[in-house]
């Protein structure tokens, strides 16, 4: 897919982030690059075979405290790896844009201050 139309159906997953979260979605980068680097490969301690669709960096919202924003403050950051999510997806595009959609979700999931264990117990249905 070319790069252009899968950074169209990210930004269409962002849009579809419930209005009510918008509001606390502020100062957050979403980008795209082709995969995960060797040094975040390395950093999240992924094997040969394994790899990630998306990635968070930042300060959760849950623990801004009142000095946050105070000065210089980069954004958080949401990266969402392309070759990845299209190899998930077999490169079939229905499927490319429901991987995008589930990953951006999680990676917000992982800003609004839930940890790995709360976003699977929620994909779940569990809690």
């Amino acid at each position: 897919m070319k790069r252009k139309a899968f950074e169209k159906l990210v930004a269409e997953a962002f849009d579809a982030i419930p209005e009510k979260f918008r509001p606390l979605a502020k100062n957050v980068a979403v980008v795209v690059e082709n995969e995960p680097s060797e040094a975040l490969r390395q950093q999240e301690g992924l094997g040969h075979h394994e790899t990630l669709l998306g990635y968070y960096h930042g300060i959760p919202h849950t623990a801004r405290g009142s000095e946050y924003g105070v000065g210089e403050t980069y954004p958080d950051v949401i990266t969402i790896f392309q070759r990845p999510i299209e190899e998930a997806a077999n490169g079939d595009a229905v499927r490319i844009r429901a991987e995008i959609r589930e990953t951006i979700w999680h990676e917000f999931a992982h800003h609004f201050g839930l940890d790995e264990g709360d976003i699977e117990m929620r994909e779940r249905g569990q809690k």
